[in-house]
């Protein structure tokens, strides 16, 4: 998936933890952890070279292509996923599950591509939700449909799931 798709999906996924805090959308605290959804979405794709996340923390992306971590292997597991959640432990909550479920969110969005993703990393299967004939191509009509669904509801979300209050 594109990496808009991935941030969209990243927003919306913060949204749902400031709700789940509530802490109301009009406040310092639920726009740090909004931008943090926001960066934690795509920031999976660090390890394909030419992504935007590659380009934005690029020691980083080149850290990974000199370990020669393939796309959609260490960085879209659980086994990482586990590791930022223990590295991330001691952030408030509000951000501590924004970021890992955020983060998480990324590899989710990828199993519905037919590549999908190594989710149990180190063993190399890559897992998806859907057959080859119904996967969802990158940058394809498909695609463009979550997206707008996705774009969507963080929209609404805010007004009908979360409560928009001021303080």
């Amino acid at each position: 998936m594109l990496q808009k798709t991935h941030t969209l999906a990243g927003l919306l996924t913060a949204e749902c933890v400031v709700a789940y805090y509530h802490q109301p959308f009009l406040t310092w605290e639920a726009g740090a952890a909004l931008l943090l959804g926001c960066l934690a979405g795509p920031m999976a794709d660090i390890d394909k070279k030419g992504s935007t996340m590659a380009k934005v923390f690029l020691p980083l992306s080149w850290a990974l292509q000199l370990l020669r971590v393939k796309h959609r292997t260490v960085t879209h597991s659980l086994l990482f996923i586990l590791a930022l959640f223990a590295i991330l432990s001691p952030l408030p909550d509000l951000f501590l599950w924004t970021a890992v479920l955020s983060y998480a969110s990324h590899a989710f969005i990828d199993m519905f591509n037919d590549q999908g993703v190594a989710l149990l990393w180190p063993w190399n299967k890559k897992i998806g939700f859907l057959p080859k004939f119904l996967a969802v191509d990158t940058g394809s009509f498909a695609e463009g449909v979550i997206r707008l669904a996705l774009g969507a509801a963080v929209i609404v979300y805010p007004f009908v799931g979360g409560g928009l209050g001021i303080g």
